[in-house]
Parts: C-alpha cells; sequence; structure tokens
C-alpha cells in the first residue's frame, strides 16, 4: 500500500476500533460479544499455531542445549573428578583394611609369645643399601630400638636389627644368606640352625643326624642367651623337604617360611622379651586335613548274563 493521506487515515481508523473492542472485550468479562469472534478465530487458527510451534520447538532445545553446554560439561566433569576421588578413597580403604589386618595378627602374635613389641612401618628395601636381603623401619633409636633385637610380623620371624639411626634402623631379613637362627622343630624339640637361601626355602641343619622329620612339620626360634638377637617361640617355617640321611652328624632339611619377604609392610620390634620360652603357643593352628572322597562301585549282572543263568538251571 502506497503512503498517501487515506491510507493513514485508514490506520488511524483500523486502531480506534481495536483499541474500542479491547475496551468492550474488557468490560464484558465472561459474557463478551466478541467471544464468539475469538473461539472461530481459534479454531482456524489453532492448528496453524501448533505446526509452527512444532516446528520451532527443536531449534529452540538446540539452542538452549547449546548453551546449557557448558554448564554440562563442568557437570560431567565434576562427576568424573567425584567418581576418581571414589575409586581413590576405596581403594586407599583397601589398603587400610589390609594393614589392620596385619596389625591386628601382628598384636595376636605378640599377645600369645607375651612380646613386648613397637610397631613399625617398613619404609626402604635393600637395593638402597646394598645386595643384601634387608628393609629400612621408620622407628630408631629415639624409640627405644636396639641392635640385634627380634623383628615379626604376623605371620613369624622377620629378621633382627642390625643398624639403628635416630629414627630409622636396618633389619636384616631371615632369608638373607648371612642370617642364621636357632631353630627347634614342634613337639619332637629337635634342634637346629637355619640359614637363608635369597628367594629360596631356608636350609636348616638338624643337629641330630638321625632325627625324624616328614614334610609338614613346623619350626619356631630357639631363642638367644639373654634374648638377643632372638627372642624364643617365634614362628619359623613348614618343612618342605627333606634330605635323606646319609649317617652323617646332622641332617638337612629344608623350611618355608611362614613370612613373604617380598610383600613386607606393618613389623614389630620385640622390645621386651616374654618371661618364659612359650614354645610352640604362636604357631598357628594346624590345617585339618581334606578327606578323601571314596567310590563304592556296584556290579549289576548283564541281561546275557541272567538269560546264560536260567538256561544252566533248565
Amino acid at each position: 500500500m502506497r503512503d498517501t493521506r487515506e491510507s493513514r487515515l485508514l490506520l488511524v481508523l483500523l486502531v480506534a476500533i481495536a483499541f474500542a473492542l479491547i475496551t468492550v472485550d474488557i468490560r464484558g468479562g465472561q459474557d463478551s460479544p466478541v467471544d464468539g469472534a475469538r473461539q472461530a478465530a481459534a479454531t482456524v487458527f489453532g492448528p496453524i499455531e501448533n505446526g509452527v510451534s512444532s516446528a520451532v520447538d527443536p531449534v529452540g532445545n538446540a539452542v538452549a542445549a547449546v548453551r546449557d553446554s557448558g554448564s554440562r560439561h563442568d557437570r560431567i566433569a565434576q562427576l568424573e573428578h567425584d567418581n576418581a576421588a571414589l575409586k581413590a578413597k576405596l581403594g586407599s580403604d583397601d589398603r587400610n583394611r589390609s594393614r589392620l589386618k596385619q596389625l591386628n595378627n601382628m598384636i595376636r602374635v605378640a599377645g600369645e609369645g607375651q612380646y613386648g613389641i613397637k610397631g613399625a612401618e617398613v619404609i626402604g628395601i635393600g637395593a638402597a643399601q646394598g645386595f643384601s636381603w634387608t628393609v629400612t623401619i621408620d622407628v630408631g633409636a629415639n624409640d627405644g630400638i636396639k641392635r640385634d633385637m627380634t623383628v615379626l610380623n604376623g605371620d613369624g620371624l622377620v629378621g633382627r636389627v642390625t643398624t639403628v639411626g635416630p629414627n630409622a634402623a636396618t633389619v636384616l631379613l631371615a632369608n638373607d644368606p648371612d642370617f642364621t637362627v636357632g631353630t627347634r622343630m614342634e613337639s619332637s624339640d629337635e634342634l637346629g640352625f637355619a640359614s637363608g637361601q635369597g628367594d629360596r626355602p631356608l636350609r636348616v641343619q638338624l643337629l641330630n643326624g638321625k632325627a625324624k622329620v616328614v614334610k609338614g612339620d613346623r619350626l619356631v626360634t630357639f631363642g638367644s642367651q639373654a634374648d638377643r638377637p632372638f627372642v624364643p617361640g617365634v614362628p619359623v617355617g613348614v618343612v618342605s623337604r627333606v634330605d635323606p640321611s646319609g649317617g652323617d652328624l646332622t641332617r638337612t632339611v629344608y623350611v618355608t617360611p611362614y613370612v613373604s619377604f617380598t610383600k613386607l609392610d606393618i613389623v614389630g620390634v620385640v622390645v621386651a622379651a616374654p618371661k618364659k620360652d612359650p614354645r610352640d603357643e604362636v604357631l598357628p593352628p594346624k590345617p585339618k586335613p581334606t578327606p578323601t572322597p571314596t567310590v563304592t562301585v556296584t556290579v549289576t549282572p548283564s541281561a546275557n548274563a541272567s538269560a546264560d543263568g536260567q538256561q544252566q538251571q533248565q
């Protein structure tokens, strides 16, 4: 439409009519005279409005998704962080449970043997100190630790203290080739000396060349004079092999130690020896033998055998 005087007057007239209809509609309320026209318009233009709305909504959703992408990324990053923290916590809890179990086992051993112990943590291994099988623990002279004290854990004999600093000490492990400890056989009381062989079983020389020893027999420490460097009764290991007796003055057996020397964590230094030898009281309970299943075979006569028997009877 061209911008003329007539068109301007028509626009003013339409605006005036619109305001008049709005005024009448507001004053009429629910009984408005234009309500019928409104419903008719809704009937005609409603489907068109819904179609346009359905066409526009996906675009609006996409825009909202882009707008919220930053916050969603932050939320995902936070969830990933929380998940990693939870995994770390679970791992830490597993380690704490393992260390608590080690500590409880060590306290049990100390209680059964009546050993006064000072708990310690392994903080270093022998690679930094030479080629010996040694570990460093986080207690020293300031904690009452002295040279030639027995070191144990919840499984048995770990070794002995060799050098002591103010806040740390070095422990020579029982599997070191330079390590020797007096041993006593369970029940039979046969005495011997166990020596370390690195990652192989301990080698034990029994003083009695005719001693009766079988696989599965167990050994404990015999103890030293004045209980240094070894207190009595600490579990050493289980006999895994016995050399044939050749009439020698001594007899050689090989013993699998109770302690796993490659997995040391919580240990205890015996700072007070027991008032009496605990003998075999600290040894763990013997495993119950697994019953051997028996199979009973029942022979059922065959049909041919039954027929032959009947023919013989006839």
